[in-house]
C-alpha cells in the first residue's frame, strides 16, 4: 500500500487553518482523531472517520482553539500531541514560550508551563507507565522535563551547547530520551540518572581522521532539527541542515552508514517527519520542498515523491491502521 501511495481523490480534510500548518498528530488509541497546529496559534481537532459511508467525503473539523479563544497560543504552534493513553487530553507548545495541557472535552487548559525561550518541540513517551514526564526542547540548551503529575518543570538535562530543536522518547524504553540540537549533536539520555547523558552520537563511529582537530562527537555538520525512532525503538533517524538523514542503532549508538542521498532541509526550526508501522520493509516519509519523499529506511533508496501540495511541506503523519 505504501509503494502505491498517491493523492486521494475521494477524501480530503476540511480547511480551517488560514496560515501554514506546522504539526499533526493522530491519537494512538483509535487512530480516529487528528490534531493540527498552525503558525497563527490555532489548533484544530478533526474526525478522520467516514461516518457517511459514501466513497467521497471530507474529514470534518470537530472543534478548534481559534483566535478568539481566551487561551489560544499567541504565536506559532510548533508541536501538538495527544496524551498517549486516552483522547481526553492533548498537549501543544508554541513560540509564545508555553506548553499547554488541554482537556479535550472542555477545550480549556488544565495546566500551562512557561519557559524562558521559544518552544521548538515537546514529546510524551508513548509507553511510559511509571512517569508522566513531557520532554521540552527550547531556545535554551537545557532540556526541560515537565511532570504532569506534580506540575513541576524543575527537572533539567544539561549537555547541549545550543538550542534544542527536537526531542523524542524511545518507543520501547520509557526512561530513554533522544534530543537533537543546533550544536550538531544528538544525545541519548536515561532520565533516571543524575548525570543523564548516556551517549552523544558520532557520525564517524569513533574513526576521526588524525588531521581533524575535532574532538566532540557530532551527528550532523549542521543543526539537528528532526528525530524519529523506528516503531520497534531499535533505530533512530535524524535529519540535519547539512542536507543529510542518518540512521543510528539506538542501543549501540552506531551510525549504520545508510546513504539517503541529499535530503533538502532548510528549515530554521524543527522538521516533523514520520516512519511507517507494520510494513516490510519500513519507510520514512520526509517533507522535501513541496513534496514528501518516501525512503526505504534500511537501504536508503528513494522510492517516490508524493506530490500534491503547492508550497513547502512542514509535517506529515502516518496512519498505521490503514497504512
Amino acid at each position: 500500500r505504501v509503494l502505491s501511495l498517491e493523492l486521494n481523490k475521494d477524501r480530503d480534510v476540511e480547511r480551517i487553518h488560514g496560515s501554514s500548518i506546522n504539526t499533526l498528530d493522530i491519537e494512538p488509541v483509535e487512530g480516529r482523531y487528528m490534531l493540527s497546529g498552525g503558525s497563527d496559534g490555532v489548533i484544530v481537532l478533526y474526525d478522520l472517520e467516514n461516518l457517511s459511508r459514501k466513497p467521497s467525503y471530507t474529514c470534518k473539523a470537530l472543534f478548534s482553539v481559534g483566535r478568539s479563544h481566551p487561551d489560544v497560543h499567541k504565536f506559532s504552534v510548533e508541536t501538538v500531541q495527544w496524551y498517549p493513553h486516552d483522547t481526553g487530553m492533548f498537549t501543544s507548545s508554541s513560540f509564545d514560550k508555553t506548553l499547554k495541557i488541554w482537556d479535550t472535552n472542555t477545550l480549556q487548559p488544565a495546566d500551562i508551563f512557561h519557559f524562558e525561550g521559544t518552544v521548538y518541540s515537546h514529546h510524551m513517551s508513548p509507553v511510559a507507565t511509571n512517569h508522566c514526564l513531557i520532554a521540552v526542547g527550547t531556545k535554551s540548551p537545557k532540556v526541560q522535563l515537565c511532570d504532569l503529575k506534580s506540575g513541576s518543570s524543575s527537572h533539567i538535562l544539561q549537555g547541549h551547547r545550543q538550542e534544542v530543536l527536537a526531542v523524542s522518547w524511545s518507543p520501547c524504553h520509557e526512561y530513554i530520551l533522544a534530543t537533537g540540537s543546533a550544536d550538531g549533536k544528538v544525545k541519548l539520555w536515561d532520565v533516571r540518572r543524575a548525570s543523564g547523558c548516556l551517549s552523544t552520537l558520532d557520525q564517524h563511529n569513533g574513526e576521526k581522521s588524525k588531521a581533524s582537530s575535532e574532538t566532540a562527537n557530532t551527528a550532523h555538520n549542521g543543526r539537528v532539527n528532526g528525530l524519529c525512532y523506528t516503531n520497534d525503538g531499535l533505530h533512530l533517524l535524524t535529519i540535519g541542515t547539512d542536507d543529510r538523514m542518518r540512521l543510528w542503532n539506538s542501543s549501540t549508538g552506531e551510525n549504520t552508514l545508510v546513504n539517503y542521498g541529499k535530503v533538502c532541509n532548510e528549515s530554521r526550526k524543527g522538521v516533523k517527519f514520520a516512519v511507517s508501522c507494520g510494513c516490510n520493509p519500513e519507510f520514512a516519509f520526509v517533507p522535501y520542498g513541496s513534496t514528501v519523499a518516501v525512503y526505504t529506511v534500511f537501504t536508503g533508496e528513494l522510492i517516490t515523491m508524493l506530490r500534491g501540495h503547492y508550497s513547502t511541506v512542514s509535517c506529515c503523519v502516518f496512519q498505521p491502521h490503514f497504512q
